[in-house]
């Protein structure tokens, strides 16, 4: 029993670098919607088997990231303009929550942080690097969300974030609408440093319409 304790270990952490990397793929726009996913060329890229591939692409498939299609295989999701509506919508309700839970625990480490991932942002945007910009984005927003203690909620909410990665790259390969992000971030952390809660919360409501209406144009067609 003891000798075999180390091999699920092994497949263990397999598993979570094709899952990290898998998502890193999506969310930066290097696999788009409706792309296959290909398990061998996966397996020899990542120098692993096709067995932690296809338990990372049934929890990806879970999370709504990835979708199966028998004779077809894995593919990233597409979302129709519905579902993509649905989910922004559940999000809102679910975040509005944990704001106004998370807000007055802020700290001044916690805002420290937040400012530090908009400097991240920015500099990442200015240079193009839609990869790191995501990345900082999404640290952002889970800043403010863990202020509230709540897990179960913030794990609730990570799940929809990454149902639409895959179209967050459609949004932020504007230059505009990179500006527009750094903006609202910004006004965001005013609202909560003056302890206007509300204020925030109406920020963050305006944040996600305008990724809405910019990806909506997008899907219009489906």
């Amino acid at each position: 029993m003891t000798a075999q304790s180390p091999a699920p270990r092994r497949r263990e952490t397999a598993q979570q670098v094709v899952l990290d990397h898998v998502r890193q793929l999506i969310s930066t726009g290097a696999l788009k919607p409706d792309d296959r996913i290909r398990q061998e060329q996966l397996a020899e890229e990542l120098s692993t088997s096709v067995v932690p591939v296809r338990e990372a692409l049934k929890i990806l498939e879970a999370e709504g990231m990835v979708q199966y299609v028998p004779h077809r295989g894995y593919s990233v999701t597409r979302l129709s303009l519905a579902e993509l509506t649905e989910t922004y919508l559940v999000r809102r309700l679910l975040e509005d929550e944990v704001v106004r839970l998370g807000a007055p625990k802020l700290t001044a480490g916690d805002f420290a942080a937040l400012e530090q991932a908009m400097e991240v942002m920015e500099q990442a945007g200015a240079a193009g690097d839609l990869g790191t910009m995501i990345e900082a984005n999404k640290s952002f927003h889970f800043l403010i969300f863990a202020a509230a203690q709540m897990p179960l909620m913030a794990n609730y909410i990570r799940m929809l974030w990454q149902s639409t990665d895959a179209y967050r790259a459609f949004y932020y390969a504007e230059g505009a609408a990179r500006d527009r992000v750094h903006a609202e971030h910004r006004r965001i952390v005013d609202a909560l440093r003056a302890g206007d809660i509300e204020g925030a919360i109406s920020e963050l409501h305006q944040h996600r319409e305008h990724a809405v209406k910019a990806l909506s144009a997008r899907l219009g067609g489906q």
